[in-house]
């Protein structure tokens, strides 16, 4: 009983010591965490750049859609004649559907000039517009790179949203490690204490008489034993610390690295739903509707019928109609007069179509290993979280089991340590009981580890994007 009483009173000054110590500890919490890594990491900035690159590709196609003007000047004099001297400007606006209107100034003088180059002397003023009625009028080269454009900015939305799931989902595995790693480090920590403890009080009672020699040696070997296990500890601690700062970023691309001070939250599991915005997320309530993936699947979709409708188009013969008005005064409209005007047709049509119907047919099958992707992946994810929710309702019931066993192990360790005080045991049976306690502990963080993970791993099938990090 003396030697019982003596063990408890060492370990409660040990504990108040540790305690002492760990005054100047700061917790980094999940969410903070998270925050962080939203904020600053690399990555996410560079998934916010692909937004960026998605707008500046559709300022890009709408530009074939600006106004342009054309200036053509040509001159020739020689051995001091002037053979021509040619002016021809144009203003032109493209419009969706292929029509092209236009309005010019021509000038032209000279003593060879060509005839059909003949203009008044203040020069001659047209207005027209030019019209594909086959190739190019509901579809065309400009109206197609606008409309994948326009895809394409959504589509880097969704894959941003992926990226930045992603990220949050590596850096929350790299936090349950962290976290993992410290709590294995206090299981041995607070072990090595006990067998410390142990050790001192059976060598006092050694030297005293009240135990054999023989005694000291096994509590020398299972001191010994938790020491070199809480070293291995510490540096898995280190370890895992050292990939949890690979996540933490400062304004600027500035990394940080975690200090030793720096503990993780022992109360994840009260955040860890709220944090990845899983909470009250039944498998019923699961649609496949808003999931990122799919809708960057979705768009690009979209922007292969867009091309597949464009070399549809092409299988047309191209007519192109063009009619000018022509005036010497284009001060009001009057002046305008349908009888004189410049205008022309234009007819091409290749004899076999070989090339467009190849690249018809390319664009077909590119469509149609899009939609394969599709529905593949729709598959594919609804399987994989259907495949989580039974894990998860797994992992609840795992969890209370070895929460009992720990309990149960606990009753044994304590009930071997009273009938040791009384000396109705030995060092054997309680570093034996001690041992199944510490692989039940251990088994119990890696139950609560693959139950955090498993969280994650759902966090990441979702695609969620928490916007309150």
């Amino acid at each position: 009983m003396r030697n019982y009483l003596l063990y408890s009173l060492l370990f409660l000054v040990s504990s108040l010591f540790s305690q002492e110590i760990e005054t100047d500890t700061i917790v980094l919490n999940f969410k903070e965490y998270l925050g962080y890594v939203k904020k600053y990491h690399p990555i996410t900035k560079q998934a916010e750049l692909n937004i960026d690159i998605g707008q500046a590709n559709l300022m890009k196609a709408r530009g074939g859609f600006d106004p342009k003007m054309e200036v053509d000047y040509d001159r020739k004099k020689f051995k001091g004649t002037e053979y021509y001297d040619l002016l021809n400007a144009t203003f032109k606006i493209p419009t969706w559907y292929g029509i092209e209107f236009k309005g010019g100034f021509e000038q032209n003088d000279g003593d060879f000039l060509n005839p059909q180059n003949s203009v008044p002397d203040d020069g001659l003023f047209s207005a027209g517009v030019s019209i594909p009625i086959a190739r190019g009028l509901l579809i065309n080269d400009r109206m197609a790179t606008l409309r994948k454009a326009k895809f394409f900015r959504e589509q880097t939305k969704a894959n941003r949203d992926l990226l930045v799931n992603q990220i949050l989902y590596d850096a929350s595995l790299a936090y349950f490690d962290w976290l993992r790693a410290y709590a294995e480090k206090e299981i041995y920590n607070d072990f090595v204490q006990n067998a410390k403890i142990r050790f001192e009080g059976v060598k006092r009672s050694a030297l005293a008489g009240d135990k054999a020699a023989i005694d000291t040696t096994e509590a020398k070997i299972a001191f010994q034993n938790r020491t070199l296990s809480l070293e291995q500890a510490k540096v898995k601690l280190m370890k895992s610390s050292l990939a949890l700062s690979n996540f933490l970023w400062l304004e600027g691309n500035v990394p940080i690295e975690l200090q030793s001070n720096v503990i993780p939250d022992q109360k994840v599991e009260e955040v860890i739903d709220s944090t990845l915005e899983i909470e009250g997320s039944p498998l019923s309530s699961f649609t496949l509707e808003n999931h990122p993936k799919l809708k960057s699947l979705a768009y690009k979709i979209e922007g292969l019928e867009v091309d597949r409708k464009l070399k549809a188009n092409k299988l047309l013969p191209k007519i192109d109609l063009e009619y000018n008005f022509l005036t010497e005064t284009p001060e009001t409209a009057r002046s305008f007069n349908t009888a004189e005007y410049k205008g022309g047709v234009s007819f091409s049509f290749p004899l076999f179509l070989r090339k467009e119907r190849g690249a018809l047919k390319l664009a077909k099958y590119k469509v149609q290993d899009a939609r394969f992707e599709l529905e593949t992946t729709q598959l594919q994810i609804k399987n994989k979280v259907t495949a989580i929710f039974a894990e998860l309702e797994s992992f609840i019931n795992q969890n209370e089991l070895i929460e009992n066993i720990v309990r149960d192990y606990n009753t044994l360790l304590a009930a071997e340590e009273r009938k040791f005080s009384f000396g109705e045991s030995s060092l054997f049976l309680i570093n034996s009981r001690e041992k199944s306690l510490i692989d039940a502990k251990l088994k119990e963080i890696e139950v609560q580890n693959k139950f955090f993970t498993t969280k994650a791993k759902l966090f990441n099938s979702l695609a969620v994007n928490p916007l309150s990090l």
